[in-house]
Protein backbone atom coordinates (compact mmCIF):
# COMPACT_ATOMS: atom_id res chain seq x y z
CA UNK A 1 0.00 0.00 0.00
CA UNK A 2 1.15 3.56 -0.65
CA UNK A 3 1.80 6.08 1.77
CA UNK A 4 2.03 9.79 1.66
CA UNK A 5 4.32 12.21 3.54
CA UNK A 6 2.87 14.88 5.44
CA UNK A 7 2.53 18.40 4.20
CA UNK A 8 0.07 21.23 4.76
CA UNK A 9 -3.49 19.67 5.77
CA UNK A 10 -5.79 23.04 4.70
CA UNK A 11 -8.08 20.73 2.59
CA UNK A 12 -8.45 18.42 5.51
CA UNK A 13 -8.74 15.64 2.33
CA UNK A 14 -10.02 12.69 4.30
CA UNK A 15 -11.14 11.67 1.23
CA UNK A 16 -7.77 11.32 -0.86
CA UNK A 17 -5.65 10.42 2.48
CA UNK A 18 -3.53 7.38 2.46
CA UNK A 19 -1.38 6.13 5.38
CA UNK A 20 0.95 8.74 6.08
CA UNK A 21 4.71 7.77 6.16
CA UNK A 22 7.14 7.56 8.76
CA UNK A 23 8.43 6.17 11.77
CA UNK A 24 7.46 6.08 15.26
CA UNK A 25 7.71 7.53 18.96
CA UNK A 26 7.14 6.81 22.82
CA UNK A 27 7.12 3.00 24.01
CA UNK A 28 3.74 2.12 25.77
CA UNK A 29 1.01 0.33 23.28
CA UNK A 30 -1.89 1.67 22.65
CA UNK A 31 -5.06 -0.36 24.01
CA UNK A 32 -6.61 -1.96 20.74
CA UNK A 33 -10.05 -1.60 20.54
CA UNK A 34 -13.28 -2.09 17.86
CA UNK A 35 -11.11 -4.32 15.76
CA UNK A 36 -14.27 -6.11 15.21
CA UNK A 37 -13.96 -9.01 12.24
CA UNK A 38 -17.20 -8.31 10.51
CA UNK A 39 -18.40 -4.68 9.57
CA UNK A 40 -22.63 -4.05 10.23
CA UNK A 41 -24.29 -3.47 6.84
CA UNK A 42 -24.34 -0.06 5.27
CA UNK A 43 -26.38 2.14 7.21
CA UNK A 44 -29.83 2.80 5.63
CA UNK A 45 -31.98 4.62 8.48
CA UNK A 46 -30.54 8.22 7.67
CA UNK A 47 -31.88 10.73 5.24
CA UNK A 48 -29.72 13.09 3.82
CA UNK A 49 -30.09 17.29 2.76
CA UNK A 50 -28.01 19.15 0.43
CA UNK A 51 -26.58 21.88 1.92
CA UNK A 52 -24.51 24.23 -0.40
CA UNK A 53 -23.57 28.02 -0.44
CA UNK A 54 -23.89 29.64 -3.89
CA UNK A 55 -21.23 31.86 -3.72
CA UNK A 56 -19.56 28.77 -5.06
CA UNK A 57 -21.67 25.52 -5.55
CA UNK A 58 -18.97 23.57 -7.00
CA UNK A 59 -17.12 23.24 -3.74
CA UNK A 60 -18.56 22.91 -0.45
CA UNK A 61 -18.02 21.44 3.11
CA UNK A 62 -19.96 21.16 5.95
CA UNK A 63 -17.25 20.52 9.00
CA UNK A 64 -19.14 21.42 12.66
CA UNK A 65 -22.58 21.07 13.84
CA UNK A 66 -24.02 22.17 17.56
CA UNK A 67 -26.87 21.44 19.56
CA UNK A 68 -28.87 24.19 17.88
CA UNK A 69 -28.37 22.67 14.52
CA UNK A 70 -26.40 25.47 13.64
CA UNK A 71 -23.32 24.18 11.16
CA UNK A 72 -20.03 25.61 10.10
CA UNK A 73 -18.17 24.87 7.21
CA UNK A 74 -16.50 26.93 4.01
CA UNK A 75 -16.88 27.04 0.30
CA UNK A 76 -14.40 27.23 -2.48
CA UNK A 77 -11.69 24.85 -2.76
CA UNK A 78 -8.69 27.20 -2.44
CA UNK A 79 -7.58 26.19 -5.58
CA UNK A 80 -7.27 27.65 -9.22
CA UNK A 81 -8.42 31.06 -8.10
CA UNK A 82 -10.94 30.16 -5.38
CA UNK A 83 -10.56 31.13 -2.44
CA UNK A 84 -12.01 29.38 0.69
CA UNK A 85 -14.55 31.37 2.67
CA UNK A 86 -16.02 30.61 6.10
CA UNK A 87 -19.76 30.58 6.80
CA UNK A 88 -22.38 29.33 9.16
CA UNK A 89 -25.80 27.90 7.84
CA UNK A 90 -28.90 27.90 10.27
CA UNK A 91 -32.19 25.32 9.44
CA UNK A 92 -33.72 24.94 7.53
CA UNK A 93 -29.91 25.26 5.30
CA UNK A 94 -31.54 27.16 2.38
CA UNK A 95 -29.68 30.09 0.54
CA UNK A 96 -30.74 32.86 3.26
CA UNK A 97 -29.55 30.92 5.81
CA UNK A 98 -25.98 31.61 5.09
CA UNK A 99 -23.99 34.00 6.73
CA UNK A 100 -20.27 34.92 5.92
CA UNK A 101 -17.56 34.41 7.84
CA UNK A 102 -13.69 35.53 7.58
CA UNK A 103 -11.20 35.98 10.10
CA UNK A 104 -10.13 39.91 9.95
CA UNK A 105 -7.73 40.56 7.23
CA UNK A 106 -7.30 37.12 5.90
CA UNK A 107 -7.25 35.90 2.56
CA UNK A 108 -8.98 32.76 3.12
CA UNK A 109 -10.79 31.19 6.39
CA UNK A 110 -12.15 27.89 6.99
CA UNK A 111 -14.53 27.54 9.67
CA UNK A 112 -14.28 23.79 11.07
CA UNK A 113 -16.27 23.91 14.44
CA UNK A 114 -19.18 25.70 16.86
CA UNK A 115 -19.89 24.77 19.87
CA UNK A 116 -23.15 24.89 21.67
CA UNK A 117 -22.69 29.13 23.09
CA UNK A 118 -22.12 29.84 19.44
CA UNK A 119 -18.61 29.79 19.23
CA UNK A 120 -16.23 29.28 16.09
CA UNK A 121 -13.18 28.01 15.18
CA UNK A 122 -10.48 27.37 12.11
CA UNK A 123 -7.94 28.46 10.25
CA UNK A 124 -7.26 31.50 8.18
CA UNK A 125 -4.47 31.84 5.64
CA UNK A 126 -2.67 34.80 5.17
CA UNK A 127 -1.10 36.51 1.96
CA UNK A 128 1.95 35.07 2.09
CA UNK A 129 0.35 31.53 2.30
CA UNK A 130 0.91 31.01 5.85
CA UNK A 131 -1.95 28.97 7.95
CA UNK A 132 -3.02 29.98 11.54
CA UNK A 133 -5.77 28.91 14.07
CA UNK A 134 -8.51 31.08 15.50
CA UNK A 135 -10.97 30.85 17.47
CA UNK A 136 -14.05 33.07 17.47
CA UNK A 137 -15.08 33.61 21.31
CA UNK A 138 -18.00 35.67 21.96
CA UNK A 139 -17.45 37.72 18.84
CA UNK A 140 -14.24 38.06 19.44
CA UNK A 141 -11.04 36.84 16.94
CA UNK A 142 -8.11 35.52 17.97
CA UNK A 143 -5.04 34.35 16.04
CA UNK A 144 -3.42 30.97 17.05
CA UNK A 145 0.14 29.55 16.28
CA UNK A 146 1.95 26.58 18.31
CA UNK A 147 4.96 27.81 19.12
CA UNK A 148 6.61 24.62 17.76
CA UNK A 149 4.77 25.04 14.28
CA UNK A 150 7.18 26.64 10.94
CA UNK A 151 3.89 28.14 9.24
CA UNK A 152 0.66 25.69 9.76
CA UNK A 153 -1.49 25.68 12.75
CA UNK A 154 -4.77 24.16 12.53
CA UNK A 155 -7.89 24.18 14.86
CA UNK A 156 -10.13 21.59 14.14
CA UNK A 157 -12.48 20.89 16.90
CA UNK A 158 -14.20 23.33 20.21
CA UNK A 159 -16.26 22.47 23.09
CA UNK A 160 -18.43 24.52 25.62
CA UNK A 161 -14.75 25.30 27.64
CA UNK A 162 -12.92 26.86 25.57
CA UNK A 163 -10.69 24.32 24.83
CA UNK A 164 -9.52 23.30 21.19
CA UNK A 165 -7.85 20.56 19.13
CA UNK A 166 -5.78 20.58 16.28
CA UNK A 167 -2.77 19.96 15.00
CA UNK A 168 0.57 21.98 13.68
CA UNK A 169 3.66 20.92 11.09
CA UNK A 170 6.91 21.40 12.31
CA UNK A 171 9.95 21.60 9.34
CA UNK A 172 10.21 18.49 8.82
CA UNK A 173 6.61 18.50 7.51
CA UNK A 174 5.41 16.15 10.35
CA UNK A 175 2.22 16.97 12.01
CA UNK A 176 1.43 16.66 15.83
CA UNK A 177 -1.41 17.00 17.87
CA UNK A 178 -2.42 19.48 20.42
CA UNK A 179 -5.16 20.83 22.68
CA UNK A 180 -5.54 24.48 22.93
CA UNK A 181 -7.29 26.15 26.32
CA UNK A 182 -8.38 29.73 24.71
CA UNK A 183 -7.99 31.19 28.47
CA UNK A 184 -4.48 30.53 29.23
CA UNK A 185 -3.17 30.35 25.35
CA UNK A 186 -1.56 27.17 26.41
CA UNK A 187 -0.98 24.19 23.99
CA UNK A 188 -0.70 20.74 25.20
CA UNK A 189 0.49 18.07 22.98
CA UNK A 190 -1.81 15.01 22.01
CA UNK A 191 0.78 11.90 21.38
CA UNK A 192 -0.34 8.45 21.23
CA UNK A 193 2.32 6.35 21.83
CA UNK A 194 3.63 4.43 19.14
CA UNK A 195 2.87 6.91 16.60
CA UNK A 196 3.71 9.96 14.09
CA UNK A 197 1.70 12.41 11.66
CA UNK A 198 -0.85 12.77 14.37
CA UNK A 199 -3.97 14.94 13.86
CA UNK A 200 -6.12 15.80 16.69
CA UNK A 201 -9.79 16.30 14.75
CA UNK A 202 -12.34 16.72 17.08
CA UNK A 203 -13.30 17.30 21.24
CA UNK A 204 -15.98 16.85 23.03
CA UNK A 205 -17.61 18.97 26.32
CA UNK A 206 -15.72 15.97 28.25
CA UNK A 207 -12.44 16.89 26.98
CA UNK A 208 -12.32 13.84 25.23
CA UNK A 209 -10.34 14.00 22.01
CA UNK A 210 -10.36 11.51 18.77
CA UNK A 211 -8.34 11.95 15.38
CA UNK A 212 -5.86 9.94 13.42
CA UNK A 213 -2.02 8.89 13.04
CA UNK A 214 0.55 6.66 11.41
CA UNK A 215 2.03 3.74 12.73
CA UNK A 216 4.31 1.85 10.89
CA UNK A 217 2.23 1.42 7.17
CA UNK A 218 -1.14 1.99 8.82
CA UNK A 219 -3.27 4.27 9.20
CA UNK A 220 -5.33 4.36 12.74
CA UNK A 221 -8.20 6.35 13.91
CA UNK A 222 -7.65 7.12 17.94
CA UNK A 223 -9.92 8.14 20.97
CA UNK A 224 -8.11 10.00 24.11
CA UNK A 225 -9.91 10.19 27.15
CA UNK A 226 -8.02 11.32 30.76
CA UNK A 227 -4.85 11.12 29.23
CA UNK A 228 -5.63 7.13 27.56
CA UNK A 229 -5.03 6.41 24.08
CA UNK A 230 -7.55 4.16 21.95
CA UNK A 231 -6.88 2.78 18.98
CA UNK A 232 -9.20 1.86 16.38
CA UNK A 233 -9.92 0.85 12.94
CA UNK A 234 -13.03 0.46 10.90
CA UNK A 235 -13.61 -3.27 9.96
CA UNK A 236 -11.50 -4.72 7.28
CA UNK A 237 -10.59 -0.88 6.06
CA UNK A 238 -7.11 0.10 4.54
CA UNK A 239 -6.86 3.48 6.81
CA UNK A 240 -9.46 5.22 9.35
CA UNK A 241 -9.66 9.04 10.41
CA UNK A 242 -11.83 9.90 13.43
CA UNK A 243 -12.99 13.36 12.86
CA UNK A 244 -15.49 14.13 15.25
CA UNK A 245 -16.96 13.01 18.98
CA UNK A 246 -19.92 14.59 21.27
CA UNK A 247 -20.54 14.16 24.64
CA UNK A 248 -22.16 10.53 24.38
CA UNK A 249 -19.15 9.47 23.10
CA UNK A 250 -20.41 8.69 19.77
CA UNK A 251 -17.71 9.01 16.74
CA UNK A 252 -17.85 9.99 13.36
CA UNK A 253 -14.92 9.79 10.66
CA UNK A 254 -13.88 8.74 7.32
CA UNK A 255 -12.43 5.43 6.15
CA UNK A 256 -11.20 4.02 3.12
CA UNK A 257 -11.90 0.76 1.80
CA UNK A 258 -9.08 -1.55 0.06
CA UNK A 259 -10.50 -0.27 -3.36
CA UNK A 260 -9.68 3.08 -2.34
CA UNK A 261 -12.72 4.68 -1.81
CA UNK A 262 -14.23 7.02 0.83
CA UNK A 263 -17.01 6.36 3.08
CA UNK A 264 -18.23 7.66 5.96
CA UNK A 265 -19.01 6.09 10.02
CA UNK A 266 -20.62 6.25 12.89
CA UNK A 267 -19.47 3.97 16.01
CA UNK A 268 -20.99 3.97 19.15
CA UNK A 269 -20.28 2.08 22.06
CA UNK A 270 -16.66 1.88 21.56
CA UNK A 271 -15.20 0.23 24.96
CA UNK A 272 -17.54 -2.46 24.83
CA UNK A 273 -19.60 -3.95 22.22
CA UNK A 274 -18.62 -1.40 19.51
CA UNK A 275 -21.43 -0.60 16.80
CA UNK A 276 -20.58 0.39 13.49
CA UNK A 277 -22.61 2.02 11.18
CA UNK A 278 -21.24 2.55 7.20
CA UNK A 279 -22.46 5.71 5.52
CA UNK A 280 -22.84 6.59 2.04
CA UNK A 281 -24.66 9.44 0.18
CA UNK A 282 -27.20 8.21 -2.59
CA UNK A 283 -25.57 10.04 -4.87
CA UNK A 284 -21.83 9.71 -3.39
CA UNK A 285 -20.98 5.79 -2.69
CA UNK A 286 -17.22 5.82 -2.19
CA UNK A 287 -16.73 9.55 -2.29
CA UNK A 288 -17.85 9.85 1.60
CA UNK A 289 -16.92 11.85 4.84
CA UNK A 290 -18.33 12.80 7.97
CA UNK A 291 -16.81 15.49 9.67
CA UNK A 292 -19.17 16.60 12.31
CA UNK A 293 -21.81 15.48 15.12
CA UNK A 294 -23.74 17.03 17.55
CA UNK A 295 -25.71 15.38 20.65
CA UNK A 296 -28.71 15.63 19.10
CA UNK A 297 -27.08 12.70 16.70
CA UNK A 298 -27.03 15.09 13.78
CA UNK A 299 -24.26 14.67 11.19
CA UNK A 300 -22.67 16.78 8.91
CA UNK A 301 -19.92 16.03 5.88
CA UNK A 302 -19.60 15.93 2.15
CA UNK A 303 -19.56 13.93 -0.82
CA UNK A 304 -18.24 14.46 -4.75
CA UNK A 305 -21.16 13.85 -7.08
CA UNK A 306 -21.24 12.83 -10.37
CA UNK A 307 -20.49 15.60 -11.79
CA UNK A 308 -17.24 16.04 -9.75
CA UNK A 309 -18.96 18.62 -7.31
CA UNK A 310 -17.67 18.28 -3.42
CA UNK A 311 -21.41 18.95 -1.98
CA UNK A 312 -22.23 19.61 1.85
CA UNK A 313 -24.27 17.38 3.94
CA UNK A 314 -26.86 17.21 6.85
CA UNK A 315 -27.64 13.63 7.86
CA UNK A 316 -30.62 12.65 10.14
CA UNK A 317 -31.80 9.46 11.15
CA UNK A 318 -35.03 8.80 10.09
CA UNK A 319 -38.34 8.80 12.72
CA UNK A 320 -39.42 5.21 12.99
Amino acid sequence: MRCITAGSAIALLVASVLPACGGSQGSAPLNPLARSPLASPAAKGFKFKTVVNRQDSTFNRLLGINDKRTAVGYDGSGEGGRASAGYEVVPPFERHDFTAESFPGAAQTRVTAINNRGDTAGLWIDAAGAIHGFIAWEGIYASYDDPSAANDTEILGLNDSGVAAGFYTDVTGTRHGFTLDRDTGKFTDVSPPEASNVTAAGINDNGDVVGYYASGSQTFAFFETGGNFSEFGYPGAAATMALGVNARGTIVGGYRDGSGGAHGFVVRTLNHQPRWESIDHPKGAGTTTINGINDRLNLVGWYVNSAGNTVGMLIERKKT
